[in-house]
């Protein structure tokens, strides 16, 4: 197991979770005790890595759920391998919990842990969620785009002295909840996790301009074969109206089926 802090530095801010977006997600919420029981036996029986998340976002552990309670009140959670982690997880008065279940997103939120014995060692014990997030496999595709002609999102980023900037960043992939941008050193430098885009602009060939409001949920660096250098942007689609959540369904489908295709065809 592993646990970790948020860096204070130039990332200070702590992420930002699907579960507290009711606006947009709140049609993926589970409420029926039976499908949220059930989705969790799935999680213990394939020991499923789950993401405690604690201090507002800030600090984290890594763990998995032992089991159920007899009554099915309650569940059991594995501790972390820090004993201090594990004392401010306790503390908590708020908890996230997120992992991926058969490559689809869930998170879900706790208000409290307690201490308890599992199997003769320490463990958190926890109630039953009343409701639980659950991303639809469909939502959570990803296209990966061209590498040699790559899809690119245009943007205006507006500085603290009100300056402005044109940019214009290749997209890695694309899929109906958001896109991920690569970025060099330089130009990573200007965003920070949780910045707001308005009126970003990316051409989809064949289907049309998409205007849309991204925000970025986070930044981190790769590393290429060759010892290169730069960074993914992961951002997130806000308020995106259904008519242009189609066109970006659209542009997916077609894109994929002409892969399949051109596969088909090669075999």
């Amino acid at each position: 197991m592993a646990e970790s802090e948020a860096p204070t530095g130039s990332d200070p801010l702590p992420p930002v979770f699907e579960l507290e977006q009711t606006d947009d997600y709140s049609r993926f919420l589970l409420h029926s005790k039976s499908e949220i029981l059930a989705l969790l036996r799935a999680l213990i029986q394939k020991r499923s890595m789950i993401t405690v998340h604690f201090d507002h976002g800030r600090s984290f552990l890594l763990t998995t759920i032992i089991a159920l309670s007899d009554d099915n009140r309650e569940f059991i959670l594995d501790i972390g391998s820090n004993e201090d982690m594990n004392r401010r997880a306790l503390l908590a008065d708020k908890l996230i919990l997120t992992t991926i279940a058969d490559k689809v997103k869930v998170q879900f939120s706790l208000n409290k842990l307690s201490p308890t014995q599992s199997g003769g060692g320490p463990a958190f014990l926890a109630k039953i969620p009343e409701q639980l997030l659950r991303l639809q496999r469909r939502e959570f595709f990803r296209l990966s785009t061209p590498v040699a002609n790559p899809l690119k999102l245009c943007a205006t980023l507006t500085g603290a002295d009100a300056s402005v900037q044109q940019l214009e960043l290749p997209l890695m992939d694309l899929s109906g909840g958001g896109v991920g941008l690569v970025a060099r050193p330089d130009q990573a430098e200007l965003f920070k996790r949780g910045d707001t885009l308005k009126d970003c602009q990316i051409m989809l060939p064949d289907e049309g301009l998409l205007v849309a409001t991204i925000c970025v949920r986070n930044i981190f660096e790769v590393t290429t074969r060759i010892d290169s250098h730069f960074f993914r942007l992961g951002c997130e689609f806000i308020g995106l109206s259904p008519a242009r959540s189609t066109l970006v369904q659209r542009y997916i489908t077609r894109v994929e089926r002409e892969r399949k295709a051109r596969l088909n065809g090669l075999s």
